[in-house]
């Protein structure tokens, strides 16, 4: 059975598509609460608290166990690949000036050592560094 036909990229990202669903998902991945913690602590109701807790499970992002929530190693995938975008969105304002000095330079763009030593300054998170370097420059 192909799992992809299940559940979808789409699907995955939906459920933790609004704030404080993404915010309930990244509470379960940073402790080891019980529901009534979760639920008081993002302010949710019952049914609002539920229906977020019941979609990331049936996408496979979170299991119960004894009464408490885990990430499932699906969900672990997706916390960390959040991370990075929250990482990515922390360093917004220099991704910004790298892509201006980029366009600012000859439509060649910039020579790759010097892409190389711009990141280096700019930019401490080694997966992002690695999405933006080129291969021969690593």
């Amino acid at each position: 059975m192909d799992y992809r036909k299940l559940i979808s990229e789409a699907d995955v990202i939906n459920a933790i598509s609004d704030a404080r669903s993404l915010e309930l998902f990244k509470a379960i991945a940073q402790t080891n609460s019980n529901s009534d913690t979760f639920r008081k602590k993002i302010r949710l109701t019952r049914k609002q608290y539920y229906s977020r807790m019941s979609r990331m499970t049936r996408v496979g992002l979170i299991k119960r166990k004894n009464g408490k929530y885990f990430l499932t190693s699906l969900g672990k995938v997706v916390y960390q690949a959040e991370a990075m975008i929250e990482g990515a969105l922390n360093d917004y304002w220099k991704l910004k000036a790298i892509d201006s000095l980029e366009t600012s330079i000859n439509s060649a763009g910039l020579p790759d050592e010097e892409r190389k030593k711009i990141l280096d300054t700019l930019i401490d998170n080694r997966h992002i560094k690695e999405i933006l370097l080129p291969q021969a420059t690593r």
